[in-house]
């Protein structure tokens, strides 16, 4: 008798704010998770999340050769309240039970999109791993703290033995300190335009833009550069010396951040996400992260044997969504219908 693969087989999504990337996996006891037909969408090009879906639904419903595929989960910003997901980033509204009835799909599911990041860290594999601070020849037991500036920032914690194993977190938007006299200078600023700052008003990629033009105000210069892809360029190539100051201050109030974090949850290892840390590689591995990351005064040992990776992997969200809905005793019913 034939396995029911239509129950097995799924497609695993990762929605932001500008790109949706999708792929699909049929789950087999015993075997790693691989994510197959890797595809990105503009999110701008497309009227909903239904029609993402749907379409790449379609382009494997026409390969013979793949598995019937009835269900998704898809991991994406924002808070499921009720039927609708309450998000500020996306280009549509969703509705959960419209979207899974317009795509096709028999069950859709909707995750956290850093619920999923944290579901794939065990499923990374070492080569995607760059070391940025600590003991990095070991991955440790232990709580780990995945954190990723996008968008906004991200942060959830990976736990051990435990259901569900991933703590969510909107430590994103507890209030940013500063640890130096430029960055007191760039809070007072935003303090006087905004009444509560939160670290993912400069940790993000609008906050590196943000944070390079409260440093052109501090110094009297007319900002240059509109797009945080233009701005690494110029620091990349030297032509704007406050561009690269601002990449160095972004790296380095990330570490603090990040160690801030770590001691909070207690993490025996650190997880650095996001495209926007792949741009900014070559000034995160200069040492300013490292330090502002262990610069906690009487506790910086307790974080000295603490490894720090950067993880270069563009499927990490579409494999963490497939993970999670791998674990069943951490998956509800989301679907709206009886199980």
């Amino acid at each position: 008798m034939n396995e029911p693969v239509a129950a097995t087989t799924i497609i695993g999504a990762d929605v932001g704010g500008t790109y949706a990337r999708l792929g699909w996996t049929t789950l087999r006891p015993g075997e790693p998770i691989q994510v197959n037909g890797f595809r990105r969408y503009a999110c701008a090009d497309h009227p909903s999340l239904a029609a993402i879906l749907r379409d790449y639904a379609d382009s494997l419903r026409g390969d013979a050769s793949i598995p019937p595929v009835g269900r998704a989960v898809v991991a994406i910003a924002g808070l499921l309240d009720g039927d609708h997901l309450l998000n500020t980033n996306l280009a549509w509204d969703v509705s959960l039970a419209d979207t899974r009835l317009q795509a096709g799909l028999g069950e859709l599911e909707l995750i956290n999109d850093f619920v999923a990041v944290a579901q794939a860290i065990p499923h990374v594999e070492p080569e995607a791993l760059h070391a940025l601070s600590g003991d990095t020849r070991h991955r440790p037991h232990g709580p780990a703290l995945v954190l990723g500036p996008g968008t906004g920032l991200g942060v959830a914690v990976r736990l051990e033995n435990s259901q569900p194993p991933v703590l969510a977190s909107e430590g994103g938007h507890a209030s940013l300190a500063a640890g130096n006299l430029l960055e007191l200078d760039v809070l007072r600023v935003l303090l006087q335009r905004h009444g509560h700052v939160d670290s993912e008003r400069i940790l993000s990629g609008p906050g590196l833009m943000t944070l390079y033009t409260c440093l052109c105000e501090r110094e009297g210069a007319a900002p240059r550069w509109d797009t945080p892809a233009a701005l690494v360029e110029a620091a990349r190539n030297g032509s704007d010396r406050i561009a690269t100051a601002s990449t160095r201050a972004f790296c380095g109030w990330l570490g603090s951040v990040a160690g801030d974090l770590a001691l909070t949850f207690g993490a025996r290892s650190v997880y650095l996400t996001g495209g926007i840390t792949g741009h900014l590689a070559d000034w995160l591995h200069e040492g300013d992260f490292q330090r502002r990351f262990l610069a906690k005064g009487v506790l910086s040992p307790a974080l000295q044997h603490v490894p720090v990776w950067r993880i270069d992997d563009g499927e990490l969200g579409v494999l963490g969504a497939l993970a999670w809905h791998a674990d069943d005793a951490c998956r509800p019913n989301t679907t709206g219908e009886t199980p």
